[in-house]
């Protein structure tokens, strides 16, 4: 594979570093997370105007069509900059949609690409790995379908206006779309500091997406995985350059930290700890763009071990190489780590890594 980013990647890249890097203040982060709202909305609206909440909404839906790279560009970038928005949880979602929706379902898509709705998945379910076959059950009941089951915390669930959550059914495994109002939601408190809920379904009536053949279901469990990585990838290239800067600039004993040769050293494993998951991300999403699901899984499996090993204690390292400073909650960097985190609780730990890993050999 090539994993060079080809023309319109690289511009919707430099779309989002710019934007991204104009709007995502320090300063608004603070006043964002003093306000006590779920997500920037102002943030949201500018993604929408620039393009990028359409860009793998399908064109029926005002999007542009593209796919999984596209995606992790995006997303990486959300990563890189930390920002309060229900990117990830939308946009994957959005696609899995695009991908195995009805034709309605597609046109339901418009108001995300104007920045006025949320989606949101539920692939999570208490005591199972993430996108481990549900529990949930789905039956029909006259002309739809009705869910019984409970789903694990779920970001945004609450601000969603639907979620897509995977159920049995009779012939297999589908993907519904279901109203939050429909559902019990209790909230629960993430590090990232954004909302979310576990659910509760309770004859909560569901629209089946696709067929109950599992490939929708498999779509959302692959993207999502994507999704997290890139994520991931972002924050660690973010927090990177926010400790290179620093001891660049920190001094002791007369010299720059990054001229000590015990410095220099740390800081180059969490270099090599982000470009060893940034070919994961690349490798991963590629493959899905080309077709090649379970030869992206296998990458994506890579990456998800990374997520929770190398990259999380790459954080680590940069919060040590800061001293002090790198605890304080009211210096940036402590955004890094606590999004480094959830992720790695997202996909279960390093246990739950190393046995999807061996499953797969």
């Amino acid at each position: 594979m090539d994993f060079n980013l080809d023309e319109t990647q690289t511009e919707l890249r430099k779309l989002a570093v710019e934007l991204l890097g104009r709007e995502v203040t320090v300063g608004r982060l603070e006043a964002h997370e003093a306000s006590g709202a779920p997500y920037d909305v102002g943030l949201w609206r500018s993604l929408a105007q620039a393009g990028l909440l359409g860009v793998c909404l399908p064109e029926e839906a005002g999007g542009a069509g593209l796919g999984p790279v596209e995606l992790a560009v995006i997303l990486r970038e959300i990563g890189g900059h930390v920002a309060p928005v229900p990117a990830e949880q939308s946009l994957v979602a959005a696609l899995v949609i695009a991908r195995h929706g009805s034709g309605g379902q597609r046109e339901a898509l418009a108001p995300l690409a104007d920045g006025e709705i949320v989606l949101a998945s539920a692939l999570r379910e208490p005591g199972r790995d993430l996108g481990a076959a549900p529990t949930t059950t789905a039956r029909r009941d006259g002309g739809g379908w009705v869910l019984n089951g409970a789903k694990g915390t779920v970001s945004y669930a609450a601000e969603a206006s639907r979620i897509l959550v995977p159920a049995v059914t009779d012939g297999g495994i589908g993907l519904f779309l279901v109203e939050p109002a429909a559902m019990t939601l209790r909230p629960v408190t993430v590090t990232t500091g954004e909302p979310a809920a576990t659910l509760i379904l309770a004859d909560a009536p569901g629209e089946l997406v696709g067929a109950e053949d599992g490939e929708a279901f498999d779509e959302l469990r692959r993207l999502a995985l994507a999704g997290i990585i890139a994520v991931s990838s972002g924050v660690l290239a973010g927090a990177l350059a926010l400790t290179t800067e620093y001891i660049r600039t920190r001094k002791q004993f007369g010299r720059a930290l990054a001229e000590f040769q015990a410095v220099t050293v740390q800081i180059a494993d969490v270099y090599i700890a982000g470009r060893a998951l940034d070919v994961a991300v690349w490798s991963g999403a590629w493959l899905l763009a080309e077709g090649s699901a379970e030869d992206a899984e296998t990458d994506l499996t890579v990456g998800a071990l990374s997520v929770t090993d190398s990259a999380l204690r790459a954080l680590y390292t940069c919060q040590h190489l800061h001293g002090g400073i790198g605890v304080d909650v009211t210096y940036p960097l402590h955004r890094y780590f606590a999004w480094g985190k959830h992720h790695a609780h997202l996909l279960g730990g390093v246990e739950a890594r190393l046995d999807t890993i061996g499953a797969r050999v």
